[in-house]
Parts: structure tokens; C-alpha cells; sequence
């Protein structure tokens, strides 16, 4: 199973020398896991969680994942639940409002906010961020 590119190592220690025996021997035991999982609370269940930390801290620095703007965010949730427009037309009302929200040629109001947070379960957090809208023809 290949879970991580040895080059983007590389490419760290070659820049950070002291982190190369301590990545060079965490690849060896990353390609040489099984996968089940440590039995839960053993020694090696927490030696897990350190490495899952340090792992999630280091793409978090050379892999940002940038959160996406409420379009995205709810052309997204329709995508992962087989959601259509027309199911965003059915809780907004009306099929050209939801085409204008899609096409950002409209903002999402509070209300619409609401519906897709209660009926949907998008949180409006995701959904209140601001984002550029397109310009009328």
C-alpha cells in the first residue's frame, strides 16, 4: 500500500537534516503497518496517536487544505449525498434562485443559510464566509 510519497521527505530533511533518521525509520514503519490497528489503549495504540499527530502537524504545514466557500461547500454536500438542483430549488423554493445561488449570481440570504443547515446539516459556518459573487452580463 502506498500511503506517502518518499520524495516530499526528501525534500524536508534535505531542508531540516536533524528530522532525516527520525522520517527514514517513521516510512519504514508506515509501509511496514498492517492496517488493523493497535489494540485499543495498548503502548502501541498511543505510539500510533503520536505518529497520527505528527503526521496531521506536518500537512497541516507543506499541505494546507484551504475550506471551501459556500458554493463549493454545498455543491460539494450535493455531490457526496446524490443531492441535484432540484433539490436545492425544492428547500430554496424555487428553481431559479437556487440556479442564481449555484451560478453566484445570487448570495445566500439567512434564511437559505438555515434550511440548508437544518434540512441538510451543512453547518453555517461553513456557509457565512464570504465569497465573491459574478457580475450581470
Amino acid at each position: 500500500m502506498h500511503i506517502i510519497a518518499k520524495a516530499p521527505l526528501r525534500e524536508f530533511w534535505a531542508r531540516h537534516p536533524p528530522a532525516e533518521k527520525p522520517l527514514r525509520i517513521w516510512f519504514a514503519q508506515v509501509q511496514a503497518a498492517s492496517w488493523q490497528g493497535p489494540a485499543e489503549g495498548s503502548a502501541e495504540a498511543a505510539r500510533f496517536d503520536v505518529l497520527t499527530t505528527l503526521i496531521e502537524a506536518y500537512e497541516a504545514v507543506y499541505w494546507p487544505i484551504e475550506a471551501l466557500d459556500p458554493i463549493d461547500m454545498i455543491e460539494a454536500h450535493m455531490a457526496a449525498s446524490g443531492r441535484s438542483q432540484a433539490d436545492l430549488a425544492a428547500l430554496f423554493g424555487s428553481r431559479s434562485r437556487a440556479s442564481e445561488v449555484l451560478g453566484r449570481k445570487r448570495g445566500l440570504t439567512l434564511a437559505m443559510v438555515d434550511k440548508l443547515t437544518r434540512e441538510w446539516g451543512i453547518p453555517a459556518e461553513a456557509l457565512v464566509r464570504p465569497y465573491k459573487l459574478t457580475s450581470a452580463a
